[in-house]
């Protein structure tokens, strides 16, 4: 439930659109789809081979520390602090305020208030340990599960009333381009994103090679709702229809359900997004933890409460995500944007935890691996060139974006920069605390 609340978002109420658009045809359309399943399933199970063998609260940080050391693993703390966990909150807070705005309007600034409501709820819920965040996240995803087989049903809906033209679909394309299946392979993971914080919790579940079934268990069955989405949409609008789309899910809805539409599928948007955010906070405070764990000078966020809670790294977590969404609603979409532009960071820390895998397995060749990733060196091998395609993918899509005049290309770079920085504080700062203590 963790797994499948933290990977399906608000994402695949934009994105299949948008793939639509670069792949050209069906057939091309679904390949995606069907790639980034089998690409996530590769993935999960390098994971699944790290998170047995090093279970550990600071899941991909701690991996990285391992093979590369604590420089490495702090730059993706701090990436993951600045942009990756807290912006992925305050985002998914802004979805929902978007949408609930639709159905119970707050006023001029309702999105980012209702966006505000959500994370002090969640983030309330998540104060009474990882059994409550984990109860409310059962319940989450089984709303947020029936909400996209509703888009079956109104597709399903639309067959049965309109005449065959209006759903015929599109003729075959020619086939995309490299650039641009790459481009549309951004999107289709992006979309997949999330799968790997199961590793975050890994320290938590008694069982370790429970990991392994839940990681491809969870990787199957949210592949096989994304194609059946994608049918949905190409089914009920046609493929033309679905490319143009700036909101498929909603045309989709109107389309079957007239106005009342709009206020079902604003409400699915909704719970969506409560369950991703849930799932974000439960996995995200982690890492800090483990980081405060780690360095003396940042001992204060490695607090673990009774009830079972890294709080003081949750409450920094939250405090930065309603400080995020404040900022947000300053500058509106720019935000969105610099988020978003800061994909390249993420899969080089991914690209880096694939190459973890070759690096350990020479390093500690004697450690008890109670999973192996088959067909050893193979999978992991592609895996990496996976993530490497994806980061060249990403640096060509945001090369051609702006920020305020800056292109956003240099904006991960200025994330990384800033860690530099903060990294070369927090060294300082350990030192002294060892010496003095």
């Amino acid at each position: 439930m963790l797994i499948v609340g933290v990977v399906v978002g608000a994402g695949i109420f934009k994105a299949p659109s948008l793939v639509a658009g670069m792949t050209g045809s069906p057939a091309w359309m679904f390949a995606a789809w069907i790639l980034g399943g089998a690409i996530s399933i590769v993935g999960a199970l390098c994971y699944a081979e790290l998170a047995t063998t090093w279970p550990h609260a600071g899941g991909d940080y701690h991996f990285l520390r391992r093979a590369y050391g604590p420089n490495v693993s702090f730059l993706y703390a701090w990436a993951r602090y600045s942009v990756i966990a807290t912006g992925s909150i305050a985002l998914l807070a802004f979805v929902f305020g978007d949408y609930v705005q639709q159905v119970a309007p707050l006023g001029a600034h309702g999105a980012a208030l209702w966006a505000a409501i959500v994370v002090l709820a969640m983030w309330a819920v998540n104060t009474f340990g990882l059994r409550a965040g984990a109860s409310a996240q059962g319940w989450l995803t089984a709303l947020e599960i029936g909400g996209l087989l509703l888009l079956v049903v109104a597709a399903v809906a639309i067959g049965e009333a309109a005449p065959p033209a209006v759903v015929a679909y599109a003729p075959p394309a020619a086939t995309p381009s490299a650039g641009a299946f790459g481009l549309a392979m951004v999107f289709v993971l992006l979309t997949y994103g999330g799968w790997n914080e199961a590793a975050y919790i890994s320290a938590e579940v008694r069982e370790r090679r429970a990991i392994v079934r839940a990681l491809v268990l969870s990787i199957v069955l949210i592949t096989a709702l994304y194609l059946a989405v994608n049918w949905a949409y190409l089914s009920g609008l046609g493929f033309e229809r679905m490319a143009r789309s700036d909101a498929v899910a909603a045309d989709l809805m109107r389309a079957a359900f007239g106005p009342v539409g709009d206020t079902v599928i604003s409400l699915v948007v909704a719970v969506s997004a409560i369950t991703s955010i849930n799932a974000t906070m439960i996995v995200g405070a982690r890492t800090h933890y483990a980081a405060g764990h780690d360095w003396p000078a940042l001992r204060a966020l490695a607090l673990w409460d009774a009830r079972g809670t890294p709080a003081r790294a949750m409450r920094l977590q939250n405090l930065t995500a309603l400080a995020l969404i404040a900022l947000g609603a300053a500058l509106g979409n720019g935000f969105r944007a610099m988020v978003e532009f800061t994909a390249p960071v993420f899969w080089l820390f991914f690209l880096l935890v694939g190459i973890a895998v070759f690096v350990l397995r020479v390093r500690e060749p004697d450690r008890e691996r109670p999973f192996r990733v088959p067909l050893y060196p193979l999978l992991p091998a592609l895996f990496c060139a996976s993530c490497a395609y994806m980061l060249w993918s990403s640096l060509s899509f945001v090369s051609g974006q702006s920020l305020g005049g800056l292109n956003a290309a240099w904006i991960g770079v200025g994330v990384l920069a800033i860690g530099g920085v903060l990294l070369a504080m927090v060294r300082h700062r350990s030192r002294g605390a060892r010496t003095e203590s």
